[in-house]
């Protein structure tokens, strides 16, 4: 029996590789961290996390966008992921705060390892889950997804370092670091739902006042890069804890889930129209209508 070669798609897989390579990136530059006093190299693996983060979004709209969607894109997608979201925060975080804890012997090393190991957990899961039905998770992520985790851990440790003026030491509140991976390890595993925002496309549409907010949104977010990644990360992971007691119609707002009216399951289309009437069928007239001939 020949095996079929899978269907390698360009433009998702050049994200994707961009999420890889950016991932590398950062493991690169967290090893070259340890050998200064500053936290220049630490900043620079931050930003490659982020743009990883940046890349995993870009892949997936790319390829569904164009209709490009495959069992390939979502495995290499899979072993990116573990790569910038798995192994490159679990090392930030374990080089800044977890190596210091030494009572216990061994908790920190545990704490980064759990991280990592439900990071791959969850990976294995959505999978698993998308294989057996393609409809599955198309709008909600089951478990925080693990470059939004990963997106909280590189943030707020961005904000620590900014705080405390780029020093390699930033002060006894890191430690919150620690109980956050292990919050994030247990959300991860969790059956919370997250929104994908997957339904956001070419024909979504909204009001000019939400689309200028937006733009202002990104462009503030540029400009104040330093804390502005923390607030946005942490308020979509505090935004799943609640969404539970949240009413729908909220939840379709922020979600931005498409209305009915805006996209019809059944458009009207030519066959269902009734044939049009031929000359050759005979009228049959009333009699009084007939007389009027």
């Amino acid at each position: 029996m020949i095996e079929r070669e899978p269907r390698i798609y360009v433009l998702p897989t050049m994200m994707t590789a961009g999420n890889i390579l950016s991932g590398f990136v950062a493991i690169l530059q967290i090893f070259k961290g340890r050998e200064g006093e500053l936290t220049e190299h630490y900043y620079w693996a931050i930003i490659a996390i982020l743009a990883a983060c940046l890349f995993d979004v870009l892949d997936g709209r790319v390829a569904r966008l164009g209709g490009q969607e495959s069992p390939f894109g979502r495995e290499l997608d899979s072993i990116a992921d573990i790569v910038s979201f798995g192994v490159a925060p679990a090392l930030l975080v374990h080089d800044i705060v977890l190596k210091d804890i030494e009572k216990p012997a061994g908790l920190g090393w545990l704490i980064a390892s759990a991280y990592l190991v439900c990071g791959a957990l969850r990976l294995a899961r959505f999978n698993c889950l998308a294989a057996a039905d393609n409809k599955t998770n198309s709008k909600h992520f089951r478990g925080c997804p693990i470059p939004a985790a990963a997106g909280v851990i590189a943030s707020l440790t961005l904000l620590m370092i900014w705080l405390d003026e780029g020093e390699k030491q930033i002060g006894p509140w890191k430690y919150g670091l620690a109980g956050l991976m292990v919050m994030l390890s247990y959300l991860m595993m969790s059956d919370l739902e997250y929104p994908s925002f997957k339904s956001v496309n070419w024909r979504t549409r909204r009001s000019p006042a939400w689309v200028l907010s937006s733009i202002i949104l990104v462009a503030f977010t540029v400009r104040n890069w330093q804390w502005m990644p923390s607030i946005l990360f942490v308020s979509y992971l505090i935004y799943g804890l609640v969404r539970p007691w949240i009413s729908r119609q909220v939840r379709q707002t922020i979600e931005i889930e498409h209305e009915a009216a805006d996209t019809p399951e059944d458009p009207i289309t030519r066959d269902d129209l009734p044939p049009p009437a031929t000359g050759q069928e005979d009228t049959v007239l009333p009699k009084d209508a007939a007389s009027q001939i």
